[in-house]
């Protein structure tokens, strides 16, 4: 089956209409879905009737009132908490699997992408009773469409599964795959957390510049615009970030002095112990959300 009509013949259930659901339905509409394409469970009664007047999609109450047709591709996303997991998974088992009174000839098994921190594949399985599944990793900026998210499934998901997963994600910004489920946890790490790590930096450099006698207004212009900028010109450049350093770095000027500040806080030291600690904690939760 070719990509074109692959999503042609897809549905998608999501579990959980919150801010990652609604990037992805908005983005997956923008690319060429259907709305008829959607289904969202959903149990709050604000976001139920927001996504209805938005996108016009078909919004349930509850897992158990979910109805597959197993004539087509299904994908179930999991977008729901990882403490509320392993309940929704539970519920949801039954209806993975096409009755037997079911007309689809040969029925198709439906591909669970799973959006959730720290619920791992063997644990998803588990619960779901099913094998056919994705663990996905967004982060924010896929709220406008700049996100980039990591994938990651076992040898028993097909290229087909592999190819619904990514055009969903992929909706959203930029995709990469991983070759091992631990490297989730970097993915986390990097990317997952790594916006805060962007807003904790804009905090400090705006306040700086306050502190040097700016208004506030002028010092968050500043600070944005050099970021966007410097990020841009990065993206664009196919050398590396040191030498693109090295380039605005004169000897003896203003830059080498910052840096050398920088340097003696031993601040790459510091931003690694940070990303480790959220490494840590992606591994940990994995480990405490398995018990269920």
């Amino acid at each position: 089956m070719n990509t074109i009509s692959m999503n042609q013949n897809a549905h998608i259930t999501f579990i959980g209409g919150g801010n990652m659901g609604r990037a992805l339905i908005s983005g997956l509409l923008a690319s060429g879905f259907r709305t008829d394409q959607f289904s969202v469970v959903e149990a709050n009664a604000v976001t139920s009737q927001k996504l209805q007047q938005d996108f016009g999609i078909q919004v349930i109450d509850a897992v158990d009132q979910i109805a597959l047709d197993f004539s087509k591709n299904n994908v179930v996303v999991m977008a729901v908490k990882p403490q509320d997991f392993s309940v929704v998974a539970k519920t949801l088992s039954a209806k993975l699997k096409p009755s037997s009174a079911s007309p689809a000839t040969p029925a198709t098994t439906p591909l669970v992408l799973s959006i959730a921190a720290g619920i791992r594949l063997q644990d998803m399985s588990r619960w779901l009773d099913h094998d056919c599944c994705v663990r996905a990793m967004p982060n924010t900026p896929a709220l406008i469409g700049k996100g980039i998210t990591g994938l990651f499934a076992d040898a028993s998901v097909g290229a087909t599964d592999h190819a619904l997963a990514e055009t969903i994600c992929y909706a959203v910004g930029q995709t990469v795959w991983v070759k091992e489920e631990r490297l989730i946890d970097a993915v986390t790490a990097v990317s997952g957390s790594g916006p805060a790590y962007v807003f904790a930096f804009l905090e400090a450099l705006q306040a700086s510049g306050e502190k040097l006698g700016l208004d506030a207004i002028t010092a968050r212009k500043l600070a944005y615009a050099t970021l966007e900028g410097a990020s841009k010109l990065a993206h664009n450049s196919d050398e590396p970030a040191s030498i693109l350093r090295e380039r605005v770095t004169s000897k003896g000027g203003t830059t080498a002095a910052a840096l050398d500040a920088l340097k003696q806080l031993d601040w790459q030291g510091a931003l690694e112990k940070a990303i480790h600690a959220a490494n840590q904690r992606s591994q940990a939760m994995g480990n405490e959300f398995g018990q269920n």
